[in-house]
């Protein structure tokens, strides 16, 4: 009788077990499903391509940055190299680092993002722009169908008559 309780109750856990695979199974093919669909929008895409142009425009501002704005800013400034820009709190010794505040490099980090955000600035002001050209250009006025210039020249011929 022992055999006949430990079967069935194997039975059981085994249905359980099986149960919850196909339950876990229905799940995360719900979840690939939901994933797939939200990975597919237009918006993620776009989004995605938008962060791999802005890491190389990054590569751009800084370029510009280095080898253009901040030797042009040295140069009114008296040749300084404002990178190399820094207070010492803490003179350098045999036995450790010195202690200083980089605030040349902090002044080129502020550069940095005032160029970023004009150049957005003026790459939205160049977007508008041409969608503000694309809504005022004219339309043409719709050309009547037939029906139409028919009944005009009937009510016309109405109006004609009543006078």
């Amino acid at each position: 009788m022992s055999n006949n309780i430990k079967q069935v109750n194997f039975i059981a856990v085994q249905k359980w077990f099986e149960n919850g695979l196909n339950k876990g199974r229905d799940f995360m093919g719900r979840m690939l499903k939901e994933f797939k669909e939200f990975a597919m929008r237009g918006n993620v895409i776009d989004l995605a391509v938008g962060v791999v142009i802005g890491g190389s425009f990054s590569k751009i501002v800084s370029s510009l940055v280095n080898d253009i704005v901040m030797p042009l800013l040295g140069l009114i400034t008296g040749k300084v190299d404002l990178t190399s820009l820094q207070v010492t709190v803490v003179p350098a010794s045999t036995n450790s680092t010195g202690l200083s505040i980089n605030y040349g490099l902090f002044l080129q980090s502020v550069l940095d993002f005032l160029v970023i955000a004009f150049s957005v600035f003026l790459v939205i002001k160049a977007i508008n722009s041409f969608k503000k050209k694309e809504q005022v250009a004219p339309k043409a006025p719709p050309v009547p169908s037939k029906q139409e210039v028919l009944l005009e020249e009937i009510r016309d011929l109405l109006k004609v008559q009543a006078n």
